[in-house]
């Protein structure tokens, strides 16, 4: 049975009442890494993820971190290259990988180009043909996903997320647009400021069209300045020697606004560490995923039942 774009809404309601279809499974760090695919109704296609499960949610429910990656990953870039599962059996914290955009949608373009369109969906909801019918990762990541495995395996309520590059705009973006949703939210090398770069302006221009305004909704250093949750940390990592940093990632733009929003009383600390040295890679992400581990399960398990 074909899944790609060419069906509607209804037939993905009826054929996703089977939830999930298990691809493969891997025993790492007493726990294990799983590969699952799914038919979503965000995107109406087949969507993949990973999820790494500690052996503590053999016994128990335990909280989970959402990584989103960046342009041209799949789910399985992180997991083969990250080294994160050791830090989070230790801290009995489950990850949960998604894709970085539908597949196989045979739209126009779609595979033209790796910044836009496959690999490349943004953590956006396009409004723009013909993107609009499938490009719903937003809502895929922050409603559809969360739902499914919370309702599949044993997960706590409690979750986090974080993101490299493209992932890392992703998850500043969905942190701060819900509040208290997510314990905890980080990123390495994030696209801080999309609508004033290269690859966001032309993400949001091809997926959400030419209005600037309709842009801010998916811009960190917008964000940042009407968050009106509870008092947050965000941990950011940025490699000094990044090929991207001047121009593409923009971590100075997002300090910046932290500032004008810290005097206008929005609870928000930031701390933002530029590492000597270290470039854009997995082998910058692997060296420190440890700290990060550290930050997100004192934050998922801070108050949680034991």
């Amino acid at each position: 049975v074909s899944t790609q774009s060419t069906w509607g809404p209804f037939l993905i309601g009826l054929l996703s009442m089977s939830r999930l279809r298990l691809l493969n499974t891997w025993k790492t760090h007493g726990g294990s890494l799983k590969k699952f695919a799914h038919l979503s109704k965000a995107t109406n296609t087949e969507m993949r993820f990973n999820v790494f499960l500690p052996q503590e949610a053999q016994t128990r429910k335990v909280p989970t971190m959402y990584w989103l990656s960046g342009l041209t990953c799949t789910e399985d870039n992180f997991s083969q290259k990250s080294g994160a599962f050791e830090h989070a059996a230790r801290s009995n914290v489950a990850i949960v990988i998604p894709d970085t955009s539908p597949r196989g949608c045979n739209l126009p373009g779609e595979t033209d180009s790796w910044d836009f369109g496959a690999g490349a969906g943004f953590y956006v909801n396009a409004t723009q043909s013909p993107w609009n019918n499938n490009y719903k990762m937003y809502d895929y990541i922050v409603s559809e996903l969360p739902e499914l495995v919370e309702h599949e395996f044993p997960l706590r309520p409690e979750k986090s997320i974080s993101g490299h590059s493209m992932g890392g705009h992703g998850a500043l973006v969905c942190f701060l647009r819900n509040p208290g949703m997510y314990k905890a939210v980080s990123a390495f090398s994030p696209i801080c400021n999309p609508m004033n770069v290269p690859w966001g302006i032309k993400a949001f221009t091809g997926y959400l069209g030419e209005n600037q305004e309709d842009w801010k909704q998916y811009d960190a250093s917008h964000l940042v300045t009407k968050y009106t949750g509870p008092e947050a940390t965000i941990l950011i990592d940025q490699g000094a020697n990044d090929e991207f940093l001047k121009k593409q990632l923009f971590p100075s733009s997002f300090a910046q606004a932290v500032e004008e929003a810290n005097i206008n009383g929005v609870p928000i600390n930031l701390e933002l560490k530029f590492r000597s040295g270290y470039d854009h890679s997995y082998y910058f992400i692997s060296s420190f995923f440890k700290e990060h581990m550290s930050h997100h399960a004192r934050c998922l398990w801070l108050g949680a039942e034991s």
